[in-house]
């Protein structure tokens, strides 16, 4: 039985959905004001695998990741950059539709963006006020009153009278506690608004998250994932919002990924070790970085430095090499395989990805020892849960690392890949492949007489 590890209850507990067989699941997406860094590719790809094991244990998931178009960063750098909030935003969503590609994550069902989602914020608002958890601040601020709800601090473990005004919140002569957030931000001279009972302004970063998981979830739903950083206060504030607007439990279990490492240091734009997505696949195989991060469990901090890159292209590497010289043979799944069933028991046990490739490392010497087709078969079918070798052996292995650096035959390679896809309607898979194919600096021009490339 799939037991998850609830950062509520801090400990693995047996997963009951809410409905049996359907599970809603909301994970908190990205802010749209740059190019994705590493530690949104570990948020990313921890729950893509997530996502894909539910999906493959038979669950309907319903997949919520919002996207973040509203925000005091966000007005910033617009203003920096001389571009409007909306040519800033949709700039950003595509690199990270690009990113999210390459990395072969699933699309969620949902991809919510915070400013289609006012009306339901104003309406959360409302349901605080009459609850007596909202008011409205000399400044014109809509603010919630923390110390009104019990229980805040639960998730994050935190008491009250241990946070202090001036380490962990900021200090506002508006508010009537210092611990107190905004909900609705009075509107400030060139900045974007929305009318409202309270005056005309912009939502509050967290109350987003509250309203959006509602209007596609309902009220009270399965899991809620995002980054260990967001744990206090954002997740903090999203339950106190939410349960004081409508009362009872407003997500049953709690899941967070742990912090990326540089070099063994925080990552920090201030220490200049901060990495986007896209400069790490400049030197590094997209693939190669999706397998790093899954080789950890995703509660565990990860470590990023160019060795242990390196060390995971070589461990993918002996994988696809197994492929190639022991051509796999289509096989169904039977979980009563040994095998199979110590692969599912590990990802049962809170998504354990890290057990689940040391057992595919198993199957691939075991495969290399007999030579036998249905061994690598397997190995190739359990990997592909976890999105993984996936790609041609000989394409993948004559690959050159990163950059622009592919060869033509490679490059030829990877576009008859994505036709075979196309052709079996596979979309994603083609889409995938573009999107790796532009990482690497390759630009496909699509015509009735087939495509055509050029380096860009």
């Amino acid at each position: 039985m799939l037991a998850i590890y609830n950062t509520l209850k801090r400990k693995k507990q047996p997963f009951v959905p809410l409905e049996p067989g359907k599970i809603r699941m909301y994970v908190c997406g990205m802010t749209v004001y740059d190019y994705c860094h590493i530690g949104h590719a570990r948020v990313m790809v921890s729950f893509d695998a997530v996502y894909r094991w539910l999906k493959a244990s038979g669950f309907a998931v319903t997949y919520v990741r919002n996207i973040t178009d509203i925000d005091d960063k966000i007005i910033k750098r617009a203003a920096e950059n001389g571009e409007s909030i909306d040519a800033l935003t949709a700039r950003f969503i595509a690199a990270m539709h690009e990113d999210s590609a390459a990395l072969n994550v699933l699309a969620p069902d949902h991809e919510p963006r915070a400013t289609a989602y006012v009306p339901q914020m104003l309406e959360l608002i409302r349901a605080l006020e009459k609850n007596g958890l909202a008011y409205q601040a000399t400044n014109g601020d809509v603010l919630y009153p923390v110390r009104s709800f019990p229980g805040y601090g639960r998730l994050s473990g935190k008491s009250l009278d241990d946070l202090n005004a001036g380490e962990r919140v900021e200090v506002d002569t508006a508010k009537r506690d210092p611990l107190d957030f905004v909900l609705w931000k009075s509107a400030r001279p060139g900045e974007p608004s929305w009318p409202s009972p309270w005056g005309a302004g912009r939502p509050g970063w967290h109350l987003e998250c509250s309203a959006m998981s509602g209007a596609l979830l309902g009220n009270h739903f399965d899991i809620h994932g995002g980054g260990q950083d967001l744990q206090f206060p954002h997740h903090e504030n999203e339950i106190a919002q939410s349960e004081g607007a409508h009362g009872g439990i407003f997500v049953n279990y709690w899941m967070h990924n742990g912090f990326i490492r540089i070099n063994d240091e925080k990552m920090s734009k201030s220490l200049k070790n901060f990495s986007t997505i896209r400069d790490v696949l400049q030197t590094c195989d997209p693939e190669v970085l999706r397998f790093f991060i899954l080789r950890a469990h995703y509660r565990s901090p990860l470590n990023y430095s160019e060795a242990n890159l390196r060390d995971a292209r070589e461990a993918l590497n002996t994988l696809y090499f197994t492929l190639r010289d022991v051509p796999p043979v289509p096989v169904s799944l039977d979980w009563a395989h040994p095998a199979a069933a110590r692969f599912k028991a590990a990802m049962e046990d809170d998504f354990g990805t890290h057990g689940a490739i040391a057992l595919l490392f198993e199957l691939a010497q075991e495969a290399n020892r007999t030579r036998a087709p249905e061994t690598s078969g397997l190995l190739h079918a359990l990997a592909n849960l976890l999105g993984l070798l996936e790609r041609d052996p000989e394409a993948y292995l004559h690959a050159p690392v990163g950059g622009t650096a592919l060869s033509d035959a490679a490059i030829e390679g990877l576009i008859a890949e994505r036709g075979a896809a196309k052709k079996a309607r596979d979309f994603q898979k083609a889409d995938h492949l573009r999107a790796q194919l532009k990482a690497a600096g390759i630009l496909l021009e699509d015509s009735p007489q087939g495509t055509s490339w050029r380096r860009g």
